[in-house]
């Protein structure tokens, strides 16, 4: 069982807010575009980080009868918002990267790097705090808002020091490109890996043809339809089928449920609901040719 992250997640946030605060404030007194539009995307952050905190929390609420598969999908709402914000940042950095290229800003650079250089030590503690649980895709989807920021602050101090030694005004766009083009690749993994959970396609790594045949293969199943597998929530695997068997006492069955149980359990399934038939199986049914295909051939 994954602890809970929602102090990892508070204390991160937390810290966000010192940041922004202290970015609006240097913006303003140092009259940087940069750290203006840097601390726009803390803001984000911080709105990043709350919902994540929330969807944390309400994920963590056992199963009921309004939500009987529990309330893990709730964190990956949370990721897909996040990834979807994280890619509108970067729409934005796009933008006022190429509005700089045609109008290079005048740069305070004194206070702008000693402002973006305690950013970037405050985010590089918030990485350090969420560096775990990135099996979870919610706190994952806040942890690349984090390493964006991070980057972020890396990118606006290297732009000012090539600025503040040698005057190319140029430096700062470029940086921003180079961070947009990472935030928005992070972004769009996460919302695609959250849709294929929620659209219940077939997770990453699995091959239904090849489960179906080799739980078709155990002694006593005849053969196997009706094969779904599909994720409840980020590694959270669901397994249900119909297997064909002999008619037989329902008593009977439990050895064939274990052996089937403990093969999907060694797949990482954990979910798993099976259902016995006995007859002739439905051609129609997903997965039904296994044995039946065998059987034509032999005759």
């Amino acid at each position: 069982m994954h602890k809970d992250p929602s102090r990892q997640l508070f204390f991160a946030m937390l810290i966000t807010l010192a940041i922004l605060l202290g970015e609006v404030i240097g913006g303003l007194v140092s009259n940087s575009i940069a750290l203006l539009s840097d601390a726009g995307h803390v803001l984000t952050d911080a709105f990043a980080l709350g919902l994540s905190l929330i969807a944390a929390r309400i994920s963590r609420r056992p199963s009921d009868f309004r939500a009987t598969f529990g309330y893990q999908r709730f964190g990956l709402l949370a990721a897909i918002i996040n990834g979807l914000s994280l890619v509108a940042i970067a729409i934005f950095i796009f933008v006022e990267s190429y509005q700089r290229f045609i109008t290079p800003p005048q740069i305070g650079t004194t206070v702008m790097l000693t402002v973006a250089t305690a950013g970037l030590a405050g985010n590089i503690a918030m990485t350090f705090i969420l560096r775990r649980g990135h099996e979870d895709l919610n706190l994952r989807s806040a942890w690349l808002h984090v390493l964006g920021d991070t980057l972020s602050s890396v990118g606006v101090i290297i732009s000012g020091l090539i600025v503040l030694f040698t005057g190319w005004t140029y430096a700062d766009p470029v940086a921003g490109i180079i961070i947009g083009t990472i935030i928005v690749m992070g972004g769009v993994r996460v919302v695609r890996e959250a849709a294929g959970i929620f659209l219940e396609m077939v997770p990453k790594g699995f091959d239904v043809e090849e489960i179906a045949r080799k739980v078709s293969a155990l002694p006593e199943v005849m053969g196997i339809h009706d094969v779904h597998i599909w994720s409840l929530s980020h590694r959270t695997i669901a397994f249900s089928a119909h297997i064909w068997v002999h008619d037989r006492k329902l008593s009977e069955l439990d050895p064939i449920r274990k052996l089937i149980e403990e093969m999907l359990h060694s797949k990482g399934i954990k979910h798993i609901l099976l259902q016995f038939e006995c007859g002739e199986c439905e051609t129609n049914g997903l997965y039904c040719q296994v044995h039946a295909e065998e059987e034509f051939h032999h005759h």
